[in-house]
């Protein structure tokens, strides 16, 4: 029995290490302006790959632990390169959110082929308008000898305690962006009650046939050291932190509970 018992600690502690190469962080619910249920959150990549078709379902639960119901979504950002992240908002429409203790989150991914990094994000900044109504505005040009299409904007928002408040995305009009050319685009903010509680926020943007690359003039010398498939952030306040990268399979499975 004790040889049995010694083979099993190495094989559990090695399940655990690739279980958290994925992992959702930063969660939490909110009730909106229209008394609709949202769960905000960022799904992370501590892996050397790139991820996608990252499907994501929440499951609510009353307070004698009975199922509400289950909702399945997506992220916004079709990719989420090696050491970076992408929020995600789950929407739920039909039951009463007052019924709601606590959720179970799931999700699922495959491994993606790494894109070229040559749209960059020249500006960003938090805009008000005279109603108080939240949008981040900014620019993003194509460096790459291809037209970019379809090119995608994501937004989210933190809280003071560096949570997702809310996520929020754009598509840039025209949708292509072709090579040297730079384009303007607005991501708007909804949920005024939320929007009061965002005092930070990250940009992330891809096409078609590319994703972002760094526009920081802090820590060049780490940024030197990432492999040219780093999917880069541009935050207000930057902050690249690289965690420590495992080999893992072709399609994970994480689940995490949240009570309230």
């Amino acid at each position: 029995m004790n040889k049995i018992v010694f083979f099993l600690i190495p094989i559990i502690f090695l399940f655990q290490t690739a279980y958290a190469d994925v992992v959702i962080e930063n969660d939490q619910k909110y009730i909106d302006d229209d008394n609709l249920l949202h769960i905000v959150g960022e799904i992370v990549n501590y892996t050397d790959k790139p991820i996608s078709q990252i499907e994501i379902s929440a499951t609510t639960f009353s307070s004698t632990d009975s199922k509400i119901t289950t909702i399945n979504s997506n992220t916004p950002s079709h990719t989420i390169m090696p050491g970076m992240k992408a929020g995600f908002d789950i929407l739920f429409s039909e039951k009463d959110p007052s019924l709601v203790s606590y959720y179970e989150l799931n999700f699922n991914y495959k491994i993606a082929s790494a894109k070229n990094q040559v749209i960059e994000i020249t500006s960003s900044e938090i805009s008000r308008d005279s109603l108080d109504n939240l949008a981040i505005v900014g620019t993003v040009t194509n460096q790459g000898e291809i037209t970019a299409n379809m090119i995608n904007v994501v937004a989210t928002l933190y809280d003071r305690d560096g949570n997702v408040v809310t996520v929020s995305k754009t598509q840039t009009q025209p949708d292509f962006l072709k090579p040297g050319d730079e384009n303007f685009f607005l991501v708007p903010v909804f949920d005024k009650k939320q929007a009061s509680n965002v005092v930070d926020y990250t940009i992330t943007a891809e096409s078609d046939e590319y994703t972002v690359v760094p526009e920081f003039p802090l820590g060049s010398g780490i940024l030197l050291a990432v492999s040219v498939s780093s999917y880069i952030f541009l935050t207000r306040n930057p902050k690249l932190i690289l965690n420590g990268i495992e080999k893992i399979e072709n399609t994970k499975r994480g689940i995490f509970r949240r009570r309230s």
